[in-house]
Parts: C-alpha cells; sequence; structure tokens
C-alpha cells in the first residue's frame, strides 16, 4: 500500500480472507515446499498421531547436521486469529483479534489487541498483548509517540482470518514482513509469530559466535543470557534481538522485538524467520532503512546512542587473572615502560579482593592498594577492577557491610518464601542485587562510594551479570512451577543456569528479567560513578541487552587462545556496533589456555583496531603481555600499539558522532558500500568509519592476506602503495611485522604523534592525511574536548574543525588543504599542526604555502604521489595550505 501521503485508506488495507476451517483435502493443504513448513511442534517432538492430531501435516524428510524441515508441520490456511473491528486510532490502527479454535497450548489467551503506530516516516511499531490481564513489558525507555506520521515509506495490511500482517516498502512495493505464512500463538507462556524475508541475508540477533552474515539453512538461534565461554551454536552472555537484512539493489530494513523472555529465533531457506519467546508481549519495531546505515540509526533512535567514553579508554588495557599482589601489579606496569611500550589503562582480576568479596581488598597481598592506585594516576594512568554482582552472604552478621546493608534495605532477589535468594559464586554463598529495584541502585551507588573512598579507581569491570551461578537455581533448589519448568524450553542448554526463574524482583520474576539483568547493573554503576567522580563513567560489561551501549562497554568473555576465535571476533566486533555498543574488543591473545607468539602478534595487531583494547589472560597460562615476547615480536607489538596511537583523534571523533548521530565506529563494509553484494558476506575485514580499511592476517603461517577492496582508490595508510579497484579481492603483502590498513579516497584522517599514554599524547602535536579522490576532493573532521567531563557535547563545551582538500588538475595544477572552524573552545590551545600529507598528487608542485609563506623544506614522490609538508600552524585557527 502506498506510504506518502495520507491517502483515505491508503496506509491500511484489510483484506478479507476467509479461509475455510479444513482445507477441501487434507493433502492439498500438506503441499508445502520443504523449505516453507513451520515447526507444528516445537515444544517436543511428535508422531505422526500426535502430529496429525494437531490438525497438522507429517512428512518426514532426511535432514543435515545442521538439521533441517519440520517433519510435522502446519497446513496451508491453518487457522488461529481473526481479525475484527479495525478502527483508527491517533497514533495509527487497532484491533481485536479473536483465537478461532483452541491451540495445543497451555494458557491460551483467546482475546488480543493489535496496535499498530506509524510513528515516524520510517519507523513503524505494532504491539500485540492481552486486553484483559496486563503482561510484563520491557522496562526499556523508548521514544513516545502521540500522532501518526504524515508520510511513510510503508504500506501495511491487515489480513482478517487467519489473521496476519504484511509490511511493504513504498515505493516500489517490496513485502518485508508477511505474518500469515504460519499461525500465530499467544498462550500465557508461549507466543509465536512467523514472517517471510525478502532475503537471505540477515545479519544480528546476538550474542554467538557467528558469522556476519547467518545461515538461513534451518539455524535456531537462541537469546538467553548465559555465562559461557565462546563456542559456535550456542547462547551467549548477550541478548539483541534485532536483525536487518539486505535486500536486492542494496537496500534494508530492520525488526527489534522488545521482549526480554527467554527465546528462539528459527531461520529457515524459503527465507523466512520465526520467533518463539516465552513471555511478556509482541511489542516490534520495523525500521525502513531504506540503507543499513540508516537502519541502524534508526533502531538506535528507538534503544538509544551510545555513551560517550573517556579519551584514556581509548588506549591499550592490560589485565590478567593472577596479578597477585600490588608487587607484581606494579612490575607490569614498570615492564610496560622499560619495554616502551604505550598503557594508558591497568586493571586487576579478582586476586585484589579479600577471599573474592567485592568492596573489599587484601590486606596483606594488597596492603598497598589506595597507594598504587594513587602512583598510577601520578604517571598518567589510570585503573580498573573487576565488580562480580554476587555478594558474599556467609560471614557473621555485622562483618560485612555489602550484605548486611543490603538486607536491611531489602535488595536483594527474593526466593519463594521472600528470603534472599542464596547461589554461589567466587565467594560461595552470595545474594544477588535486584537492579530493578531504585532502593539498590542507591545501596549499589553507596557501596562503590565506600570503596571509591578508600580506593580512588576510575572505572568499573562488572563480570559475571547473566547473572552467573555455581549452582542450579539456588542452593536450596527451586520450586516445582511453570516458571521453573515451562512447556517450552528454548534452546538446549543453559536453562536455569543463573536464578531461580521464580525468583521475585522488584518489576518482575526473574523469568522475565532474567536477560536485563546485566543491563540494570551497567546502569546502576555508570549511574553511581558519574555521581561519584563526576566525569565521564567508564564500564566495561559480559553481559549485555537491547540498550546497552548508552551506559556500557562489552568485551567478549572467555575467549579460548586460538586462531579460530581470533577469526570470530572481527563480526562479534561488527554485530555489536549495529547492536550500538561501539566500546567492545575481545580479550588481545585470548583468555583460555596459552597463546603462541604468532598468535599474540596477529591479535595485538588486530586488536589495535578493535574500538575497546586490552590484553587480558587467565591465571596458570604462559604470560602474553606485549614484553614477554621475543624483540622482533615486540617490535610488531610496538609498531601496532603506535598505529592505534597516532590514530585516536580519529578513533575519538567516530565515538563523538556514534554518541551524538547514531554512526557506528568499526563497521562493516556494507554498511559503506550496500549496493556491491560482495560486501554484504565480507567479516574478515572492518572499517573505521568510512574512511579507513583495516585487513588482518587471521591465520597461522601467512604473510599474505586476501582482502575485498569495494570500487575507488585505496591508499595504504603509510603511502607507499595506492589501489584503484574495480570491485575486487586483493592479495597484499603481510609480513608479521604488519597489518594492512588503507585509507579511503576522499578522506582526511586527524592523526597525533604517539606517546606512552593518552595523557602525554594529547599534549603533542597532530598530523593530517589527506586521501584525495580522482577528481581532487577529500574532506574530514575533528572533535575535540577534554576528554573526559560529562555531556560536554551537549553542553558545547567541545571544537569542531572541518578539514577540505581540493585539487585542480588543469591548468598549473592547484590543490589546497584548509580547516574550518565549526565551533571554538579552548581545548586546542597550544596545539600544533606539524605535518600534512597529501595522497594522489598527480604532479611535483613547484611551490608550497602554509597561510600565504613559503614552504621549503616540502618533498614529493612521484613514484608514490604522495606529497608531504612540514608546518607549524595553530590547530585553534584556521589555516590553509596550498600548492601550485
Amino acid at each position: 500500500m502506498p506510504g506518502p501521503g495520507p491517502r483515505i485508506g491508503a496506509v491500511i488495507a484489510v483484506l478479507a480472507l476467509l479461509l475455510p476451517a479444513a482445507c477441501s483435502s487434507a493433502a492439498a493443504g500438506c503441499e508445502v515446499p520443504p523449505s516453507h513448513r513451520f515447526d507444528c511442534g516445537p515444544e517436543r517432538l511428535l508422531a505422526r498421531a500426535g502430529c496429525e492430531a494437531r490438525g497438522c501435516c507429517y512428512a518426514p524428510v532426511p535432514s543435515g547436521a545442521g538439521g533441517g524441515p519440520p517433519w510435522c508441520f502446519f497446513p496451508r490456511g491453518y487457522r488461529s486469529y481473526r481479525a475484527e473491528n479495525l478502527t483508527t486510532t491517533a497514533r495509527g490502527y487497532a484491533a481485536r483479534l479473536r483465537r478461532v479454535a483452541p491451540s495445543f497450548l497451555p494458557g491460551d489467551v483467546g482475546t488480543l489487541r493489535l496496535d499498530v503506530a506509524l510513528e515516524t516516516e520510517s519507523r513503524l511499531r505494532f504491539t500485540l498483548r492481552d486486553p484483559a490481564r496486563q503482561r510484563y513489558e520491557v522496562p526499556l525507555p523508548t521514544p513516545r509517540v502521540s500522532t501518526r506520521a504524515a508520510s511513510t515509506l510503508y504500506g501495511v495490511q491487515v489480513l482478517e482470518d487467519p489473521f496476519g500482517l504484511v509490511v511493504s516498502r513504498w515505493p516500489g512495493g517490496q513485502v518485508l514482513l508477511n505474518t500469515t505464512v504460519a499461525p500465530l500463538f499467544f498462550a500465557d507462556q508461549f507466543l509465536q509469530i512467523s514472517t517471510s524475508l525478502p532475503s537471505r541475508f540477515i545479519s544480528g540477533l546476538g550474542e554467538h559466535l557467528a558469522p556476519l552474515i547467518l545461515d538461513t539453512a534451518w539455524t535456531k538461534v537462541t537469546l538467553w543470557n548465559r555465562d559461557m565461554a565462546p563456542v559456535p551454536q550456542v547462547n551467549l552472555y548477550g541478548s539483541h534481538p534485532f536483525y536487518l537484512v539486505i535486500e536486492d539493489g542494496g537496500l534494508a530494513h530492520g525488526v527489534f522485538l522488545l521482549n526480554s523472555n527467554a527465546m528462539d529465533v528459527v531461520l529457515q531457506p524459503s527465507p523466512a524467520l520465526t520467533w518463539r519467546t516465552t513471555g511478556g508481549i509482541l511489542d516490534f519495531y520495523v525500521f525502513l532503512g531504506p540503507d543499513p546505515k540508516s537502519v541502524v540509526r534508526q533502531y538506535l533512535d528507538v534503544v538509544g546512542f551510545p555513551f560517550m567514553p573517556p579519551y584514556w579508554g581509548l588506549g591499550f588495557h592490560l589485565c590478567r587473572w593472577g596479578y597477585s599482589s600490588t608487587t607484581t601489579t606494579r612490575q607490569a606496569v614498570a615492564n610496560m615502560s622499560a619495554a616502551r611500550f604505550p598503557l594508558d589503562v591497568q586493571w586487576n582480576d579478582l586476586d585484589y579482593m579479600d577471599a573474592k568479596r567485592d568492596f573489599t581488598f587484601n590486606k596483606e597481598t594488597f596492603k598497598d592498594y589506595p597507594d598504587m592506585v594513587r602512583d598510577f594516576h601520578q604517571r598518567g594512568l589510570r585503573y580498573v577492577m573487576i565488580v562480580d554482582p554476587g555478594i558474599s552472604s556467609s560471614g557473621p552478621p555485622g562483618t560485612y557491610k555489602p550484605y548486611d546493608d543490603g538486607l536491611k534495605r531489602g535488595v536483594f532477589i527474593r526466593n519463594a518464601t521472600g528470603q534472599p535468594l542464596i547461589g554461589k559464586v567466587w565467594p560461595g554463598p552470595t545474594a544477588f542485587p535486584d537492579f530493578t529495584n531504585p532502593e539498590t541502585h542507591e545501596w549499589w551507588h553507596d557501596m562503590v562510594k565506600d570503596f571509591h573512598d578508600q580506593v580512588p579507581f576510575d572505572g568499573m569491570w562488572i563480570d559475571m551479570n547473566e547473572p552467573s551461578n555455581f549452582v542450579e537455581g539456588s542452593q536450596d533448589g527451586c520450586p516445582d512451577n511453570s516458571l521453573e519448568k515451562p512447556p517450552y524450553v528454548p534452546g538446549e542448554r543453559g536453562w536455569g543456569s543463573g536464578r531461580c526463574c521464580s525468583g521475585q524482583q522488584f518489576l518482575s520474576s526473574h523469568y522475565n528479567l532474567h536477560s536485563l539483568y546485566g543491563l540494570t547493573e551497567a546502569i546502576a554503576s555508570h549511574d553511581a560513578l558519574l555521581r561519584i567522580r563526576g566525569k565521564r563513567p567508564f564500564v566495561i560489561s559480559r553481559s549485555t541487552f537491547a540498550g546497552h551501549g548508552r551506559y556500557a562497554g562489552h568485551w567478549t568473555g572467555d575467549v579460548k587462545s586460538n586462531w579460530e576465535q581470533l577469526s570470530y571476533s572481527v563480526p562479534e566486533v561488527l554485530l555489536f556496533n549495529l547492536f550500538g555498543v561501539p566500546l567492545v574488543g575481545a580479550d588481545i591473545c585470548g583468555f583460555l589456555g596459552d597463546t603462541s607468539e604468532e598468535l599474540c602478534v596477529r591479535w595485538t595487531q588486530l586488536g589495535a583496531f578493535y574500538p575497546f583494547m586490552r590484553n587480558h589472560n587467565d591465571h596458570g597460562n604462559r604470560p602474553q603481555e606485549p614484553y614477554a615476547f621475543s624483540l622482533a615480536a615486540q617490535d610488531a607489538m610496538r609498531k601496532a600499539l603506535h598505529l592505534r596511537y597516532s590514530l585516536l583523534p580519529y578513533l575519538y571523533t567516530l565515538f563523538h558522532w556514534a554518541h551524538a548521530a547514531g554512526e557506528t565506529v568499526a563497521r562493516p563494509l556494507f554498511l559503506e558500500f550496500p549496493k556491491d553484494p560482495n560486501t554484504w558476506t565480507v567479516d574478515r575485514q572492518l572499517l573505521w568509519g568510512g574512511g579507513l580499511l583495516i585487513t588482518p592476517v587471521l591465520e597461522a603461517g601467512q604473510t599474505k592476506v586476501s582482502g575485498y577492496f569495494p570500487a575507488g582508490t585505496w591508499y595504504s595508510l603509510a603511502g607507499d602503495s595506492t589501489i584503484h579497484s574495480k570491485g575486487q579481492w586483493i592479495l597484499l603483502p603481510a609480513p608479521l611485522d604488519t597489518i594492512n590498513v588503507h585509507v579511503r579516497a576522499g578522506h582526511i584522517l586527524p592523526l597525533r604523534e604517539p606517546s606512552f599514554s593518552t595523557a602525554e599524547s594529547r599534549k603533542k602535536g597532530m598530523a593530517l592525511v589527506v586521501a584525495l579522490t580522482p577528481d581532487g576532493f577529500a574532506r574530514g573532521e575533528l572533535f575535540w574536548d577534554d576528554g573526559e567531563s560529562w555531556q560536554s557535547f551537549e553542553k558545547g563545551d567541545y571544537t569542531e574543525t572541518l578539514f577540505l582538500a581540493a585539487h585542480v588538475s588543469v591548468g598549473r595544477g592547484l590543490g589546497a588543504v584548509l580547516s574550518q572552524i565549526l565551533r571554538a573552545h579552548s581545548h586546542l590551545d597550544g596545539i600544533l599542526l606539524e605535518a600534512v600529507t597529501v595522497l594522489g598528487v598527480p604532479s611535483p608542485p613547484r611551490q608550497v604555502l602554509a597561510n600565504g609563506a613559503r614552504v621549503d623544506d616540502f618533498s614529493y614522490r612521484s613514484d608514490t604521489q604522495v606529497l608531504s609538508v612540514p608546518v607549524s600552524l595553530p590547530m585553534w585557527e584556521q589555516f590553509v595550505i596550498t600548492w601550485s
């Protein structure tokens, strides 16, 4: 249906498909191609008799190792709900859905309310609720819209019997969602809705160890947060029920199901997708793009733009479980300095705690802990330590304030008898704070502040917050009820590994809130740090949910030290950028098991281009700090770290645009080149913004690497080679000391002289790399502030500079690079621009001027067409550099 314009009756059409209750013949209804079959026995395997008793079709077919079509499937026209009483509302449309035949599930909801909201031109929302009973809904703040959009990029059809919703792209009529492909189910603990997909190129639905583009050949994706060392095909630490589909021609749309219950998402090759969740309501957002970049931005409009990290958070972080004292921790910092490696943030794992209890430190091995942190601050370093959510409950009353105070204030998750639910984590018996309770936020703030008053840490690393538990449910077991044993259990593993699902929290049962635990702890930690330090909070969390990026970053958990995990880290980082969590990275060199020198070098090179860069190691493993390897390996790692530190002004500017405009930082190639189908599946390379392409080596023993270069001109960052690509794979030399980094023509990158910390490097001079297009144009930006003040952008306390370059080859061959200060503040005062490198200058200049003054010591290489101009220009003033 047409979207643009408020044509009467044109936005929603009601098509009455009055199908008979039974097909004229069972065989006719069962003539469904295998790839189009939808499972009629999702909760258990059915034999023929049980299948046909449900009115379904039974046809055994061979299946592959990854599964195959269901043997028991719905016939065409299988009736479930009928749409009635369609009415117009201020926001769109509403209808009543009435179940016309009982389902095979307990707790059927017989009547539903459908609300369709035309929220914006490119965003549609529709919800299915029980009008007779308030059900749990995710407490995520989302935009409140009271009127319908005047024009839309989509049309909607409501089909009457069986009920279905069809969403089409307008203009063109491409069907994006069609829920008539399978029946709707809405029972108390089982909600299912299916849709066709316009393409098999679907990405999202994290967190899993998976390629960037998911396999639609009968793949089941489970979302239920779980403490699980990453392996393929299982649910991991986070839940992000959002997907993005790339359509023919490079158009794209996205879908977000705002539901936090345990769920499965089933992909099948027709292609189609089935959502199966175990509670809540069906609350869908559809984003029309029309390009992938717009889809991500529209999703972030709903769940929130990312927080702005402090500048120091983009430096190099070092950690291991096994820095067993302040002496060993200090020694690691000293060794980094002696080996001349940059380091910004030193971390400690559980080693610092007294008996592994939060908000304590060991008075023997860490007796000078507060002094150590202050000493780090004197050296320009920052400090972060681990904090787990589980609070030790086994000490005598009056001996451990976090538990005693929490008990008085009623902040813990409760069991069926109203007592704190006791599980077991590192310190032994533990209670779990309920971060959906406002009082818990106050208590958490008080505990964090008490500890910060002793140890002036700079950020928090929140781990084990799926939440993890070493016993099933609780030390006393769990009740025997439907929350513990639902009629449908998503996935194959992990149900019950956490709290008892019937545990009671402030907002609802843990059954509904489990996958929000990490997000709610991240919010409490973010808010506590802001109140205590008065500066930008820095929180890194293992467990995540939609909207997490507003408050914290993420590391990808307990990855193994192997090449497979190195390779998988690229799509993982890219996916979390699509999810709005740009501050993300994997443990460099791996966490579980011993690394090797070659693996650690290659991982450090790739890790230099993780938005969040941390080397972290498990206890008992061989050392993997950069200084622990041969001199040749150290040189290669130092080179990668210097590369990162030189690029931090560019990276910081990308984070600004993520925070201010919903952009991505590390991005898949398809986000920049959606019209090139070759980019859609590329997940062994990544872009920083639109201007920098990184092609890492991800396999052992390789000194060459193949990378895809979309059509255009690409310059090596070092300026020693140029690629004019027609859209092709190119084999690049990649000796062990090299990671291939290319600048896209048309971009200007602000760089900074690297140093041993960001505190030092911020005082150094800056440089520009100008990558001209063949027709002689480039642009770039710099966002700059003090690097840590809260809401500096929102308060206008920043400097923003635009860089432009142009070269005209005709006549005398004139060229110029200039700056335009869009917003001025004092943050760049005293900082000089010291060098400008222009890539793609076709002929040698005879004269170069900087602000009208001759530059005599410029250089030009005709073999690479690189012009190098040393200058000394104040960055706080506008400048012009010309050549002729």
